[in-house]
């Protein structure tokens, strides 16, 4: 009897094929890996707009604070603590009882699963490498410079200046005449060199200036474009939008730069459009 066996040569083309179409096949695997990502967040982020608009429900139409008391630096929308070393406790967030059933439920709701090994890395790492900082934020930022505070307006219109009223409290409902076009929850981190992936949670949304210097001092930015140079913008309508980067800036304070990290503004006017009342 004769026996049949693959030769040499025959095995290393066959293997020679199976490379190459795993070669082909990875990116796109890789891309729709990508995709899925995307959506999971922007689902993410349209479940935490409208966990703060159930909020406002039951709180005479006010959105949640962002960051009640901030000199204390204890509170914050997605969490508390007791101490400023700590990094916050979600089972204490205000939105806690308007994101889901389970701990587990409201946990996966706020954790983007593109940021998740970031955010994983950090949390297990010393808290004197990385700080406690804003950890528990999920990889998602609040709109704390208009809906999680209250602000008035100080001087003429044209100044653009604005001072906190009050951070006990978010704003109201019927003072954002554009929620279709006013943020709310977006994408967020913040550079960090002490982070093991140079960047780390950051619990708002920065506007492209400070409301209390009006157009004089440009904030340091928060947005992060890590979905392929784009980010999940969810809207105070309850809509979620996929915005390119458009624009970034860094005062030097923070390293490394954030244009190197895609955190920076989805593209449009260089003023606070999109953030405040009207």
């Amino acid at each position: 009897m004769s026996r049949h066996a693959f030769t040499l040569i025959e095995l290393l083309v066959v293997i020679a094929i199976i490379a190459l179409l795993v070669g082909i096949l990875l990116p796109s695997l890789g891309l729709a890996r990508g995709a899925g990502q995307r959506l999971v967040c922007a689902s993410n982020a349209r479940q935490l707009q409208l966990a703060a608009s159930a909020y406002a429900v039951d709180h005479a139409g006010s959105y949640p604070p962002g960051a009640s008391d901030f000199r204390a630096n204890l509170h914050r929308w997605h969490g508390s603590r007791t101490n400023p070393s700590e990094q916050f406790a979600a089972d204490a967030a205000p939105l806690m009882g308007y994101m889901g059933d389970t701990p587990g439920t409201t946990q996966a709701i706020r954790s983007c699963p593109t940021f998740a090994r970031t955010i994983e890395a950090d949390r297990n790492a010393p808290t004197s490498r990385t700080g406690a900082f804003e950890k528990s934020a999920g990889g998602y930022g609040y709109n704390n410079a208009f809906v999680g505070t209250l602000q008035g307006r100080v001087g003429p219109r044209s100044d653009h200046t604005w001072r906190v009223v009050s951070d006990e409290t978010g704003s109201p409902e019927h003072l954002f005449t554009r929620p279709s076009q006013t943020m709310a929850f977006a994408d967020a981190a913040f550079p960090s060199s002490r982070s093991i992936g140079g960047v780390i949670e950051y619990s708002f949304l920065e506007p492209r200036f400070q409301p209390a210097f009006g157009l004089a001092h440009r904030a340091d930015p928060s947005i992060h474009f890590r979905h392929n140079n784009r980010a999940n913008i969810a809207h105070l309508d309850g809509h979620v939008e996929s915005r390119q980067l458009g624009f970034s800036w860094s005062s030097g304070l923070y390293t490394p730069d954030a244009i190197d990290l895609k955190i920076g503004w989805p593209e449009g006017d260089d003023t606070n459009r999109g953030y405040g009342y009207r």
